[in-house]
């Protein structure tokens, strides 16, 4: 295959107040026409910065000081033309925008801040054509429904005229690549296009891209840090580190013979399901964490472990009008509320950690509202046994609630949104204990401290902003906060989706030790079942509002039963070339909708699907048993 572009040792730096600041040294890597290249690496490796380099959208302060970026596109240069030096392009230049969106294109990491709100999907897709291609508005709008029908939109002459916010996450990433695909590009950069969507969604996503990679005849640059999206996607692997290439080789390769101990060291810290009883993640650098007097005093008080449970939650339901229907002559009859949670019911042991799965849109996150009332249900209890003495949050008052939640706490999934940015690190660990009126400030400074070190932090940041962290650092700082009125059950709400693996495998490890050196428990929300296995003790699979499997974690992903929990592990990408995605098997949309399941699991008319026991704690939404789980079916 004919090399179409050739990057050879470049060079970008940042012009800061303090200095220059290197960002990518020396880079080369080579992409063939049709071939798909993986860059990896973690965040501030350099990675979204070459892809920048590449498609001239540096930011000011930024500039290529060395090197080249040869792209060798016939329709570009012309059949016997020599190959375009893009580095020595002006980025406002005609001859670039004549590159940029039509022959090279870019998928970016976060649609929703990428797309425009205040313009149709159909205008934003057809300004491309409009601006490379020469066709009229009638002619753009034929091949952007036909493009959007090709991505598969389910109804693509709809899609054309809806906005960003009135579609999921899946469509409108769907949407971007309808945008960056619709000019048949000769090169398609991909930055992170699945980190934010659930496993499921990022298979048909990963799917859509080889589809339409094959189609097209198109070259893929994938930057990601999820080695399981690199071992099914792509044919070479560049490792970057702190805007170096620490080594690159073929795919099969780079997964069976690592040879730099930063590879080395990155595979070691993904979570996968074939790990061992008591083995542990490898982060590249592990957290040293401890507990003050002031903790240790508590933790030798408090019951570790119990039969019982600590939260029982017991046929929960919630729905939600839907405001689009409403209007000025609209009765409230004619509104017809939509279910979100559908009679959920579970239990969590005092000292286990039960983790919750389920695509965005089942439920989790407003199951874990209404345990901490900051929602109320249609029906349902939620009891919280404080000391032996059970209690059913839903009928307390406001004041009664107040004792309750220092003893119920909230991981948040976005620590940098979920901290004052006006506030220190003192003032946000200590906001708690003022709250509550625990003890005086000395109390507060020496405890705060005792935080810090909890978490592996320096007590020395306290005076910091939380700006001033990486997201690592954001995100312990959330856990410290978090911990600072020695709760007894913490909701984990999908605290490491936002985080690189290596940065993932810190904050795991640190909280499975805090849950054993505090006596913790958990509820562990997240649609990384990976992640799920390796921290949960039992695991819960919610599916369109309802709980439709339960068991032991090593039952679960030994034997599940259900056909979605199956199609949540068979989505899964293993960071292994020997083990790839079956895209064939992947059936989009269907595997989240009950009206698809077959029986014993599909809905009756005329009776509600009950959760049966099939035995060692393993429960199922069906019917009646089935023949998977050792009886008649």
């Amino acid at each position: 295959m004919s090399v179409l572009l050739d990057v050879q040792n470049l060079g970008v730096s940042f012009d800061t107040p303090s200095g220059l600041v290197r960002a990518v040294s020396d880079v080369s890597f080579q992409i063939s026409a049709g071939s798909t290249v993986a860059i990896v690496g973690e965040s501030g490796s350099g990675k979204s910065v070459t892809a920048q380099a590449i498609l001239g959208l540096l930011p000011r302060p930024a500039s290529i000081n060395s090197g080249e970026i040869l792209f060798n596109d016939v329709e570009s240069h012309g059949a016997e033309g020599a190959p375009i030096d893009i580095a020595k392009l002006d980025p406002r230049s005609e001859a670039f925008r004549q590159i940029r969106g039509n022959r090279i294109s870019m998928i970016f990491q976060e649609p929703m801040t990428s797309l425009s709100p205040l313009h149709t999907i159909g205008d934003q897709i057809s300004e491309a054509l409009l601006l490379h291609r020469d066709a009229d508005v009638a002619e753009a709008k034929a091949l952007s429904i036909d493009m959007l029908e090709k991505v598969g939109f389910p109804d693509p002459v709809r899609a054309f005229d809806t906005y960003p916010f009135e579609l999921s996450g899946g469509l409108r990433q769907r949407a971007m690549i309808s945008m960056a695909l619709v000019c048949r590009p000769a090169l398609l950069i991909a930055d992170e296009p699945s980190t934010a969507l659930d496993v499921t969604i990022q298979a048909q996503i990963l799917k859509l891209i080889k589809d339409m990679q094959q189609d097209l005849g198109m070259a893929v640059l994938m930057i990601t840090h999820d080695l399981g999206v690199v071992a099914n996607m792509a044919d070479e692997v560049v490792v970057a580190y702190h805007g170096e290439i620490m080594e690159r080789g073929s795919t099969k390769d780079i997964f069976s013979k690592p040879k730099h101990p930063y590879l080395k060291a990155l595979l070691k810290a993904v979570p996968h399901f074939d790990m061992k009883d008591g083995e542990r993640l490898v982060p590249l650098r592990e957290i040293k964490h401890e507990a003050g007097t002031l903790l240790r005093e508590y933790v030798g008080a408090k019951p570790k472990h119990g039969k019982a449970p600590i939260l029982s939650v017991r046929n929960i339901s919630k729905s939600f009008e839907n405001r689009s229907h409403k209007g000025l002559f609209t009765s409230s009859a004619a509104i017809k509320p939509t279910l979100v949670v559908d009679d959920v019911s579970f239990d969590i042991k005092r000292g286990e950690c039960l983790g919750l799965v389920g695509e965005s849109g089942c439920g989790k996150t407003t199951l874990s509202k209404i345990i901490m009332r900051s929602i109320n249900p249609d029906n349902g209890e939620v009891v919280f046994s404080d000391n032996g003495e059970d209690t059913d949050l839903l009928h307390l008052g406001d004041q009664a609630m107040i004792p309750i939640r220092q003893k119920i706490q909230y991981i948040f999934q976005d620590p940098f949104s979920s901290l004052n940015p006006r506030m220190t690190v003192h003032d946000l660990l200590s906001e708690p204990l003022a709250i509550h009126g625990i003890g005086d400030a000395t109390y507060r400074r020496e405890f705060v401290q005792e935080l810090m070190n909890l978490v592996g932090l320096d007590p020395r940041w306290l005076n910091r902003y939380p700006h001033s962290f990486s997201g690592g650092q954001r995100q312990r700082v959330g856990i410290a906060r978090s911990l600072a009125l020695k709760p007894d059950l913490v909701l984990c709400d999908e605290p490491v989706s936002a985080l690189d693996v290596s940065v993932q495998a810190q904050i795991l490890n640190l909280l499975k030790d805090l849950q054993k050196d505090l006596g913790l428990t958990y509820l562990f929300i997240s649609h990384n079942l990976a992640v799920v296995d390796y921290i949960a003790d039992r695991i819960a699979v919610m599916c369109a509002g309802q709980i439709v499997e339960v068991a032991p974690r090593e039952e679960l992903f030994r034997n599940p039963m259900h056909p979605y929990t199956r199609a949540l592990v068979a989505a899964v990408p293993y960071p292994d070339p020997n083990h790839p995605l079956d895209f064939a098997a992947l059936k989009e949309e269907q595997a989240s909708s009950p009206a698809h399941w077959p029986e014993p699991f599909g809905p009756l008319d005329d009776t509600t699907t009950p959760l049966l026991n099939c035995g060692k704690g393993h429960l199922i939404r069906a019917h009646k048993k089935p023949s998977s789980a050792g009886g008649p079916a």
